[in-house]
């Protein structure tokens, strides 16, 4: 059953990744269908195998294609959510230490200011800004962007979150006593989904995830057979993305400025060359948990899909009335309301993604790769960070990867077809309930402006830094 569902995406193969056939194998179930590292050392040996060449401290743990080389550029420096990189080549890094977190937050403020002086991949300054994590009552948050001069981030508060921003002076750092202007207030912090996610044009325009309080708009959440309201009243405020203006202080959280509608939850957001904004897409849980009469067990571990949306404004994209069936490739009714699995009915008029992926992989973070360091095969293209599975039990959990969909022409090669890139984080076998056992979970991505990658960890504080160390024609 694995092997058929892994078997509707199709893995690239190109010149600089040698590892495609081992790749493949993986993908295709040949390790008891576990696309994870199932063995830890024979992960750490193929990497240690591709370091030999181009990086001689080895690749930190993580497997990446040949030619590449990843550094651990910090660590343990809290629950790295999202990051952005200043055009000097400061990191800044967004912690969070909400509700999905069982450890203690990280001492010191919730943004992470990352400086590499002397150029040898890891960061040698650490400063932290903003209010205490830990006595300032204040949780950080996931968004966090750079943009005229200012570093924004969400912070999370008592009973709501608000997206601030603290002044960078020049070439300098914000330090501890650095104070903050509020740009936008009352984002709500309730049900399942809580973070706000965020990205700023170049025009100004600062664009917020409100992913969704429930799981598929029931009037008890998450409960086997009860339909879901309609109309749907949390669209008015959640499962969705707003507008609002990165150059105004002071701005209140309304439905007014609602931008796009129907997405569960847009962790993943980004702009690509030509600034057509894209966002991931969480699909939804429990098709078979709650639904047993028209789900089998192996329906609920891999439907539906994860998806790039691109996003108009106006646009629907079907939740929680539709969701998007990776096998038939196509947005299919919700039983929520009165699907079964085949139906179409109203998605017919919803707008479904410009690629999918396997189910449950919680895709956390996107950036589109508009540098040149990398091989051409990647320029244009967009990096998902994928956070990994829960509701695949009884079979293994997925995910933890950070993906690669090449495009061409402005829009993904194909609807299905991605390459893993970064792969290993875990470093445990990915049995039904091993989530919370993995001891790195990729977050966010960005790219720094000699065009490196970076990689956040909101599970282990770890950021990598992947450079590439070939011929770059």
């Amino acid at each position: 059953m694995q092997e058929k569902t892994i078997a509707r995406f199709t893995i690239l193969h190109h010149p600089a990744h040698s590892w495609a056939l081992l790749l493949t194998c993986t993908l295709l179930a040949c390790n008891s269908g576990d696309r994870g590292s199932s063995n830890p050392s024979a992960a750490a040996a193929s990497s240690t195998t591709s370091s030999q060449t181009n990086c001689a401290a080895g690749n930190s743990g993580i497997t990446v294609p040949d030619g590449f080389c990843a550094t651990v550029f910090a660590d343990t420096v809290g629950h790295a959510r999202h990051l952005a990189v200043n055009a000097n080549g400061d990191v800044y890094v967004n912690t969070w230490s909400g509700q999905y977190f069982t450890t203690p937050a990280h001492p010191g403020g919730f943004v992470v200011a990352l400086r590499d002086t002397n150029k040898d991949g890891v960061a040698d300054v650490i400063r932290r800004i903003g209010p205490d994590s830990v006595h300032g009552k204040s949780g950080g948050g996931t968004g966090i962007a750079l943009y005229n001069g200012y570093v924004y981030a969400e912070q999370f508060g008592p009973g709501s979150a608000k997206i601030v921003r603290y002044r960078i002076g020049g070439d300098s750092i914000p330090d501890s006593s650095a104070t903050s202007e509020v740009i936008l207030t009352g984002l709500p912090t309730t049900g399942d989904h809580p973070m706000h996610p965020f990205v700023i044009s170049h025009a100004g325009d600062l664009y917020v995830d409100l992913g969704t309080a429930t799981n598929s708009c029931q009037p008890k959440n998450r409960v086997a057979g009860i339909a879901g309201r309609k109309p749907c009243v949390e669209l008015q405020t959640r499962g969705g993305i707003w507008r609002y203006d990165a150059n105004k202080t002071n701005q209140s959280f309304s439905p007014a400025e609602r931008y796009a509608t129907g997405i569960r939850n847009a962790e993943g957001l980004a702009f690509d060359a030509s600034g057509e904004l894209y966002s991931t897409q969480h699909g939804r849980d429990q098709l078979y948990d709650n639904w047993p009469k028209l789900y089998t067990p192996d329906q609920g571990q891999n439907l539906p899909a994860e998806e790039l949306l691109k996003i108009e404004k106006g646009g629907d994209y079907g939740w929680p009335y539709c969701y998007f069936d990776g096998t038939q490739q196509k947005l299919v009714l919700a039983p929520e309301y009165g699907g079964d699995g085949k139906a179409v009915g109203e998605c017919a008029s919803k707008k479904g993604p410009v690629a999918f992926f396997g189910a449950h992989w919680a895709p956390n973070g996107a950036t589109f790769y508009n540098a040149n360091a990398f091989p051409a095969h990647y320029r244009g293209g967009v990096f998902i960070a994928f956070h990994g599975s829960w509701n695949r039990a009884p079979g293994p959990q997925q995910g933890y990867d950070v993906v690669f969909v090449p495009f061409a022409g402005g829009n993904p090669v194909g609807p299905s077809k991605f390459e893993i890139f970064a792969s290993g984080f875990p470093g445990v076998q990915l049995g039904p309930e091993t989530n919370d056992k993995a001891a790195h979970r990729p977050a966010g991505v960005a790219v720094g402006p000699d065009g490196a990658l970076y990689i956040a960890d909101d599970k282990g504080g770890r950021i990598w830094k992947v450079v590439f160390r070939g011929d770059t024609k």
